[in-house]
């Protein structure tokens, strides 16, 4: 049997949802991005600061430029590594700043990134 008194209709509350969840996708992958290449530099920043008892400062700089140059950070200034290694208790710490822009439909943010890894020596 077939009911005769629906309408072939669609509700407008579908197509709203619809439009949330794409706004939301957009503007996530624009704005997500920058915070998973922050989140990809700080772990490998951690890795080389657990690594420093046999690595040269040398050495924890060069794989952190590459690192950057994978993630292909944009500004210059996220290559300025500042590596420390200080007295008692022995430690070591690295850390960068650098910002990152991003513009997406109608929306223009600039991101702070201040990563930094202390590790015990």
């Amino acid at each position: 049997m077939v009911n005769r008194n629906r309408r072939g209709t669609s509700t407008s509350g579908c197509l709203v949802s619809l439009v949330v969840l794409a706004v939301a996708i957009y503007y996530g992958i624009h704005f997500g991005g920058p915070w998973l290449r922050y989140y990809q530099l700080l772990d490998e920043m951690r890795v080389s600061a657990r690594l420093a008892p046999t690595l040269s400062d040398g050495v924890i700089r060069r794989r952190l430029e590459q690192k950057v140059d994978e993630l292909q950070i944009p500004p210059v200034e996220a290559k300025k590594f500042q590596i420390t290694r200080s007295g008692t208790p022995r430690k070591i710490v690295i850390s960068t700043e650098y910002h990152e822009t991003v513009s997406a439909f109608l929306v223009v943010h600039s991101f702070l990134f201040t990563p930094m890894a202390e590790e015990p020596l």
